[in-house]
């Protein structure tokens, strides 16, 4: 099949709304996301990674690894517990510090984040020139929340036939409100003002208990972030692996966190994973050239697995929002459907971890210089991102649409190494069985080394759509040239649509570059 697109690629939907719409559905409707416990109704803030999402998921851990961990020599893995000893926990100040502002509805039920729920008076202008706050409107956190908050005032001025010009809405959050402005803020769930509670701390740790009896003595926590058990773990790693500064301790793996709203699918959930590194340095080492070097290998590494480098940009924290103990934090941010979202944050932490461990364990966390023969504590630069916030990022980045020989064609660019089939095998015909017998040799000697596809079923300009449609990079078909001439198959690039015969040692050397 000779394949001619009207247009060589399409472009990422524009309408946030329809955009997450599309991105959601898809990942439905081809087995990569679904909602956790859906027969029972779902829960908030859970999924399920299907059949094709584990793979997704599991080729970005693997790229991570490989690049973090395989391929450096400065850098060691670990894998440490999801529940530990409840004073790391204390020693980490998240017992006492890891919380979010909370507001509830009394009249929903609901509760929501109080940073990211915006409110403004609606001010109006008279003819004469004087000005009155003639009621409230809020709105959660979203791409354009000054927008909503305008569009709301606009629905209000119509509704209520209010006379005159609205003053420009300007957003605060409802931690900003004075006490007296808490009864006029609508509640989001209901739209009518006088059901939202003051903002209060709430601790976003799930706890559990540990042992036979369920008391104050047994309680323990889902870990909220990976970071404190390779800080835990220092001294060990320091005593068992022969490592030497500057040099990092990685990990991937489960974390959780009580989210009071979560929200826009994968990105905010209870429970996700992370990518985590800290990065040991000396006291004395230039930390901001250090820093600058890991911000630029993140972005890079981004970028290497298929997201566009204008998709990204730099958010540094002010000095003023820092930590007590923090030098610099910079997040990676990534233009997300529903605005521009933190995606990887990279902090220089000094030597505070350590030392609060140190605190609270009465276990030195020193290293020994030989060259001035003098104990000190590290400090730490520390890259943390979730694998779920890339994993939407890379399936926002490679959605697009085209039209190939009139017909409207879905496609998932998405990078080789990322991709949950490197390769589609399909016979030309599945009434042949000569071409099914060759098709079936050279699926069962890729599968050895790849993760790939075999499908017999269906018109050939079918089955390449359905690989489009889940991101596989390249399928090759048998045919009678196949079996009866030289050997050689097509190969069809999912993206530019081009197709050239190769040979099996050419199509394997081929993968071997392209994929590993």
């Amino acid at each position: 099949m000779s394949e001619k697109p009207v247009s060589s690629g399409g472009a990422p939907a524009t309408s946030a709304a329809e955009s997450m719409e599309t991105i959601v559905s898809l990942a439905k409707r081809r087995g990569i996301i679904f909602p956790s416990s859906e027969i029972y109704g779902g829960l908030n803030g859970f999924f399920d990674y299907g059949p094709l999402g584990a793979e997704i998921k599991r080729n970005i851990r693997n790229a991570w690894w490989q690049d973090m961990v395989h391929r450096r020599d400065d850098i060691v893995g670990l894998e440490t517990s999801i529940i530990m000893h409840p004073k790391v926990w204390e020693a980490s100040g998240h017992v006492e510090g890891f919380t979010d502002p909370m507001v509830d509805c009394k009249v929903s039920k609901q509760r929501f984040r109080a940073d990211q729920l915006f409110f403004s008076p609606v001010v109006v202008t008279a003819e004469d020139g004087t000005t009155s706050t003639v009621a409230y409107v809020s709105a959660l956190e979203g791409d354009d929340t000054a927008g909503e908050l305008q569009k709301k005032a606009e629905e209000l001025k119509r509704k209520k036939a209010i006379r005159g010009t609205l003053v420009p809405v300007m957003a605060k959050d409802i931690t900003e409100a004075a006490p007296e402005e808490i009864p006029l803020i609508p509640s989001p769930a209901t739209g009518e003002p006088g059901s939202l509670t003051p903002p209060r701390a709430f601790n976003l740790m799930f706890s559990t208990h540990v042992g036979a009896l369920a008391d104050a003595s047994s309680v323990a926590y889902l870990r909220p972030e990976t970071a404190q058990g390779m800080f835990v773990d220092f001294k060990s790693v320091v005593d068992t692996g022969r490592v030497k500064l500057p040099f990092g301790i990685a990990q991937v793996g489960k974390s959780f966190r009580n989210e009071i709203t979560p929200r826009n699918f994968i990105f905010r959930s209870r429970e996700f994973e992370q990518m985590e590194m800290e990065y040991f340095i000396h006291p004395d080492a230039d930390w901001f050239a250090c820093h600058e070097s890991w911000l630029q290998w993140c972005q890079d590494w981004l970028v290497s697995i298929g997201i566009p480098r204008e998709q990204l940009s730099l958010h540094e924290h002010p000095k003023e929002k820092l930590a007590f103990y923090s030098r610099r934090t910079v997040d990676i941010m990534f233009k997300y459907p529903f605005g521009v979202q933190e995606l990887w944050g990279i902090a220089a932490r000094s030597d505070y971890d350590l030392k609060q461990h140190a605190k609270h364990s009465g276990k030195p966390m020193e290293m020994f210089d030989e060259a001035t023969k003098q104990k000190f504590v590290p400090h730490v630069i520390e890259p943390a991102v979730g694998v779920d916030r890339i994993l939407l990022a890379v399936l926002v980045s490679a959605y697009y649409e085209d039209v190939v020989e009139g017909e409207k064609r879905t496609v998932l660019r998405l990078h080789p190494r990322i991709a949950p089939y490197k390769v589609g095998v399909f016979p030309l015909l599945k009434n042949k069985p000569q071409l099914v017998e060759r098709a079936q040799a050279l699926y069962k000697r890729l599968k050895r080394r790849w993760n790939v596809f075999y499908d017999e079923a269906g018109a050939i300009g079918r089955r390449y759509r359905r690989q489009d449609e889940i991101g596989t990079p390249w399928c090759v078909t048998i045919d009678f040239d196949t079996v009866e001439k030289d050997g050689t198959f097509t190969i069809r690039d999912r993206d530019t649509l081009q197709q050239k015969r190769i040979s099996e040692a050419e199509l394997i050397a081929f993968l071997d570059e392209k994929v590993d």
